[in-house]
């Protein structure tokens, strides 16, 4: 399972291992700048992939990048910016595909 193949704690991979993740923010993370910020982050830490509103009110990223960025970015996430209130991240681990150039908001 993917979920098991990148755990932050596996020895296995180590911190430049090229690793993706779907992440889904919930708790009142639209209408706060939740997009802005996240790219802002992302690019800051040199991820690639984009970020988008969800008509339920969460907040989807999909982040590619070095494994210790991308686990930067989630801790990120789990704050969000100062207005956002974070109640839930939930993180899908995916195979990093290397077909983003740059973190848009969608």
């Amino acid at each position: 399972m993917l979920k098991d193949h990148f755990q932050d704690n596996n020895s296995e991979h180590n911190d430049n291992d090229l690793v993706g993740a779907l992440v889904t923010v919930k708790g009142r993370v639209q209408g706060v700048a939740f997009r802005y910020y996240a790219q802002n982050q992302a690019r800051r830490l040199g991820i690639k992939g984009w970020v988008t509103n969800l008509i339920n009110g969460d907040v989807e990223l999909l982040l590619e990048g070095k494994k210790k960025s991308v686990l930067q970015m989630i801790q990120w996430c789990k704050e969000g910016p100062r207005l956002a209130i974070v109640e839930d991240v939930q993180i899908d681990w995916q195979f990093y595909s290397g077909k983003y150039f740059d973190f848009k908001i969608r």
